[in-house]
């Protein structure tokens, strides 16, 4: 099952590897792992996506609340936080086809945000669904890279 959790820790050297090694120890995959610090600069978020059972991620945020630079964790059901990831997609665009990846991302409402003679690079900002069939539509045109930041999520 997958599981989104939010750790608000101390912005401190070390705190995200024992976190994330707190993830690993209790047999979880980490899907995607953000972190960055937030309107204070004494703290970050650790935002991450696990697969792992729901009697372990108990057991791990209980752990999780015992580490000393951990000031708070939220395990996010559905419908309890807005969802969101980034994506950066640089992608093959000729003369003939460059119109219709503008018209796909005018759909999408994603961003130009780099365009050269061969390729254009596009930014969309969305959840999971929307960046997976975006995605899908820019398949054909073909995908030179992609960066993405793995989801961030605040509680509604």
């Amino acid at each position: 099952m997958r599981h989104t959790i939010s750790v608000l820790v101390e912005n401190k050297f070390g705190v995200l590897a024992r976190v994330s090694g707190m993830f690993s120890g209790r047999g979880f995959n980490i899907d995607s792992l953000n972190v960055a610090p937030t309107h204070d600069a004494a703290l970050s978020r650790i935002t991450a996506v696990l697969k792992g059972d729901d009697t372990a991620l108990d057991l791990c945020i209980k752990q999780l609340r015992k580490l000393i630079n951990v000031v708070d964790v939220a395990d996010y059901k559905d419908g309890q936080a807005v969802l969101r990831e980034m994506i950066l997609a640089k992608v093959k665009a000729d003369a003939s086809s460059r119109s219709e990846i503008l018209q796909i991302s005018d759909i999408f409402r994603a961003k130009i945000v780099h365009a050269a003679s061969h390729e254009v690079i596009v930014e969309l900002t969305g959840d999971e669904g929307k960046v997976a069939a975006f995605l899908r539509m820019l398949e054909p045109f073909g995908i030179i890279e992609l960066a993405r930041t793995g989801q961030l999520a605040l509680t509604r």
